[in-house]
């Protein structure tokens, strides 16, 4: 397997994985509404996680497949990819 694949394979696996936990929490927080006022304030984090890291794992599936397939799209999806990277630094880099 070429290193830029298994790379790929790494950063797909890795936001997928985040990805589906935040759709858990999601889920526990929907169905703990007795709970609703604690969680009120964990709600907009959650959101823009998910907001965030959702299309990065979908970006980065579509990266990862079109590369192993050798697709001809592969270059665009792989520069989808480095634009969602960067959104997600942008977003999650402390600001002072």
């Amino acid at each position: 397997m070429r290193p830029f694949v298994v790379l790929l394979g790494i950063v797909m696996g890795s936001t997928v994985s985040i990805a589906v936990v935040l759709v858990m929490v999601g889920v526990v927080f929907l169905l703990m509404p007795d709970f609703a006022a604690r969680l009120a304030e964990e709600r907009q984090p959650l959101l823009l996680a998910g907001l965030v890291l959702l299309p990065l794992a979908a970006v980065s599936s579509a990266s990862f497949y079109g590369e192993l397939r050798e697709r001809s799209w592969r270059r665009a999806a792989h520069g989808a990819l480095l634009a969602m990277l960067v959104v997600a630094f942008w977003a999650y880099w402390p600001k002072s």
